[in-house]
């Protein structure tokens, strides 16, 4: 399956990968190792090692922050080469493929593409993460969920399927009934739903403290190539303006795992009641059993249909309520293909 990798994508969040610590991802079809060497600093490495090919996310980091093989006892620096050998003098030939790893946001990022290409200034702007307080914020993650990267995209990209799939907890704002205002620039596409005097989505006078029967809900969902995205709620007393208004902010990260399967990454941030712990819970858990229970098993089910065909190849009924997808979608496809001309053998790994 052809991949943008030319960009950044979420590899994990930062405290997921504590000192000492090594976690074992599949990004891209590429096993990937995540370890922190003795100052903190973050290497990816490949996750296989060139001896007899046992996975490194099954060794350990030693004390001087060298990966150590846990079948032969072989080490691995950040960069890949092998700097440690118990059975004899250190093979300069010896090394492993690494990534250029970025931290930010409490994101671990990671460059799948030409490292000569590698720009930092194109990771997306989370920035909003880390201004949010800790009792604000919540993040997490679902690994391996089934079906491909852009099926998840979708799934965002068009907040419809909410009145539908999630009629009990975020369905009942209205978007249904609102057609969606698609804009974009070079770096992102969004699109935003208004709904005026509407009832809030069920959950929400949970999570909002004093909300009135009748409300003024506005939903934008930004996406960024190859596949994080922000989503806003702003939830407005009728007639309010600007930013006097309710607002949670949700990451929606997906990293390809392989044409099958596919890492979630989420978060969510608030400017009300953002002292209470409680809330902070519940809204954590809620959305998680949300994705787990009616999203994942639904776009898993959408996958299995498709039977590995191409999403257009099936000729895909369109509706007004796909413009935004569907953007992102052919806007993902021309940067593949633009990749694919300049650097063929990056579309061939």
């Amino acid at each position: 399956m052809p991949y943008l990798r030319n960009c950044w994508y979420m590899a994990a969040w930062s405290d997921g990968v504590g000192p000492g610590k090594v976690i074992g991802r599949t990004i891209l079809d590429e096993p990937v190792a995540l370890f922190r060497d003795t100052v903190g600093q973050i290497g990816a490495v490949e996750d296989r090692c060139p001896h007899r090919f046992a996975p490194l996310s099954a060794g350990k980091v030693n004390d001087r922050g060298i990966l150590v093989c846990g079948y032969h006892g072989l080490g691995f620096d950040r960069t890949g080469a092998c700097v440690a050998n118990p059975h004899g003098a250190v093979l300069r030939a010896a090394r492993v493929r690494s990534w250029p790893v970025v931290e930010r946001y409490g994101i671990i990022w990671i460059w799948m593409g030409d490292a000569a290409r590698c720009d930092p200034g194109l990771i997306p702007d989370f920035s909003w993460l880390d201004a949010a307080p800790a009792s604000a914020r919540s993040h997490g993650e679902i690994l391996s969920g089934g079906g491909g990267y852009e099926l998840y995209v979708d799934n965002i990209m068009d907040l419809s399927h909410t009145d539908h799939l999630h009629a009990d907890t975020l369905g009942g704002g209205g978007v249904v009934f609102n057609k969606p205002k698609v804009t974009s620039t070079d770096e992102w596409i969004e699109v935003a739903w208004q709904s005026r005097s509407t009832r809030p989505p069920a959950f929400y006078p949970r999570m909002i403290p004093n909300l009135p029967e009748l409300v003024d809900l506005t939903l934008r969902v930004r996406w960024f190539a190859a596949s994080a995205m922000r989503l806003d709620a702003e939830v407005r007393h009728e007639g309010k303006e600007g930013d006097d208004c309710h607002r949670g902010t949700a990451a929606h990260i997906f990293t390809p795992e392989s044409e099958d399967s596919t890492h979630y990454f989420y978060a969510m941030t608030r400017n009300y009641a953002a002292d209470d712990e409680a809330v902070n819970q519940m809204i954590a858990e809620t959305r998680a059993r949300i994705f787990q229970t009616e999203d994942k098993p639904m776009i898993e089910r959408v996958h299995a249909a498709m039977k590995g065909r191409d999403f257009w190849d099936m000729k895909p009924l369109l509706l007004r309520i796909d413009e935004g997808g569907v953007q992102v979608r052919r806007r993902l496809l021309k940067l593949i293909e633009d990749e694919a001309r300049r650097e063929p053998a990056l579309a061939a790994s």
